[in-house]
């Protein structure tokens, strides 16, 4: 009688699961709509794509083709993997097709955060945000923040094992609060931190707002950052002080034409930190790894710093100059985000109904822009699993059609030149004071994030 019991529960359970399915699956069979699954109500194909990644992706190109439907952190979305495509969609924001990023990132990140509106408030926004990245901004007062914190961050390395990972993310963390908040962010840094990296695990994860999920803990976390940053945004209201950072430039009108409420100045603080930390910290780790696996490529980066340090004191901080002869080094940061995949896509969503690649696509749809595979094309990038910075000495190279590491079209990254400035100046002080080698053979996964999810360890010695 048990076993039947036991028998007749199982069939139950295959049976609902199986009609859940078939109703999720036809529930999204309007006509004209690419081929592909949609998985569970609500949850649809999300812990596949979190967990699987790249595979899910030329699984479900292997069945479906390079364009396909899916439903993936909460939304019914497209997926396409087609270059030529891939660059229409990126290049047409006018047409139809605005930034779409999940609910979670959205609620987490901030109604007014820049990658969450179009049109004028977008030109607004992305206005306000280059006024802080200028070269005037980095040659002259960006720069010599970034040099002392840096110097500072890695002066203590020398016969230690350190997870860089961990210190990367640091860096990269209080780097920015540094350019941000200036004198304060000492102040506020420790109270900050763990909150902020609540936030960050929040904008990947299905928004369900239950006790114990990321998605809540990234949600509280930014009532409490928005809190902390409110209290110095106030302070400096009731304050005369001029400030030279990059809140102070927000928060002046006079100097600043893009006239900002404290709302938008505290979501585009939030994105300054939150779109700087992912990228700086997985690009300078990946590149440690990359040149330790790779002597001769650290080998030519090391005589690149070498040379500059020649003509200067101990203690002479690099300057811009410096920083625009570092032509290798450039060079080795686009090749880290290139073959470690920093970025694995962007997402749009239809404002009206329309037609993509000969399929109709309802309005509100994402559409997921898959730009990881362009990366390891061979048309594009001869011998493509091979780590060669060479390929980046061609200025071509930066300009070719498929360059989709800092985004396109109007939403190519505005720190772009920031970030690649913090980690040439951090990589200017690792390989000129530092040797290193791996210990532990730490893991890493590279989808959804680039991570080492137990560290990445590196027994460090003087050069």
């Amino acid at each position: 009688m048990a076993v039947l019991v036991v028998f007749l529960a199982l069939l139950f359970a295959f049976c609902s699961c199986t009609a859940l399915l078939k109703w999720n699956q036809v529930k999204y069979s309007k006509k004209g709509l690419p081929p592909g699954t949609m998985g569970w109500p609500v949850f649809g194909e999300t812990t596949e794509f979190l967990k699987e990644g790249p595979n899910f992706m030329k699984n479900q190109r292997g069945r479906y083709g390079s364009f396909f439907k899916s439903h993936i952190l909460g939304c019914p979305t497209i997926v396409s993997m087609d270059p030529e495509l891939n660059r229409f969609i990126l290049m047409n924001e006018s047409k139809g097709l605005v930034p779409g990023y999940p609910r979670s990132m959205l609620d987490i990140l901030g109604k007014c955060n820049i990658a969450a509106v179009h049109g004028s408030t977008h030109k607004q926004m992305r206005g306000a945000l280059l006024s802080l990245v200028t070269p005037s901004m980095i040659r002259d007062q960006l720069l010599p923040k970034i040099d002392n914190f840096i110097r500072s961050h890695v002066s203590d390395w020398d016969n230690k094992i350190i997870d860089i990972q961990e210190k990367t993310k640091e860096m990269a963390f209080l780097s920015s609060l540094n350019q941000i908040a200036g004198c304060e962010f000492l102040r506020i840094s420790r109270e900050f931190m763990p909150e902020f990296f609540k936030l960050v695990l929040g904008t990947l994860s299905l928004p369900i707002n239950l006790p114990g999920t990321n998605y809540h803990r990234g949600f509280q976390a930014r009532k409490n950052i928005v809190s902390m940053l409110e209290r110095l945004v106030k302070g400096r209201r009731d304050s005369e002080e001029t400030h030279r950072d990059m809140l102070g430039v927000l928060m002046n009108g006079d100097e600043n034409r893009y006239k900002l409420s404290d709302e938008q100045i505290i979501d585009q603080m939030i994105t300054i930190l939150y779109s700087g930390y992912e990228t700086v910290s997985t690009t300078t780790m990946m590149a440690v790894k990359y040149l330790h696996e790779h002597p001769h490529v650290l080998l030519e980066l090391r005589n690149e710093h070498l040379a500059i340090r020649e003509k200067k004191k101990p203690e002479d901080p690099i300057d811009w100059e410096d920083y625009k002869s570092m032509r290798f080094t450039r060079a080795v940061i686009f090749e880290t985000s290139r073959l470690a995949t920093i970025v694995n896509g962007v997402l749009r969503k239809t404002t009206r109904d329309m037609e993509l690649n000969g399929f109709r696509i309802p309005k509100g749809w994402r559409i997921y822009v898959y730009t990881g595979e362009i990366n390891y094309d061979r048309l594009v990038y001869p011998d493509p699993l091979a780590f060669n910075p060479w390929r980046w000495l061609d200025k071509s190279a930066e300009t070719q059609n498929y360059l989709f590491i800092f985004g396109g079209g109007s939403r190519l990254c505005p720190g772009k030149e920031l970030g690649i400035a913090e980690i040439s100046t951090f990589l200017h002080y690792f390989v000129t004071r530092y040797r290193w080698e791996e210990v532990g053979g730490d893991k890493l996964m590279k989808f959804p994030r680039v991570e080492a999810p137990n560290g990445l360890h590196i027994r460090v010695s003087s050069y």
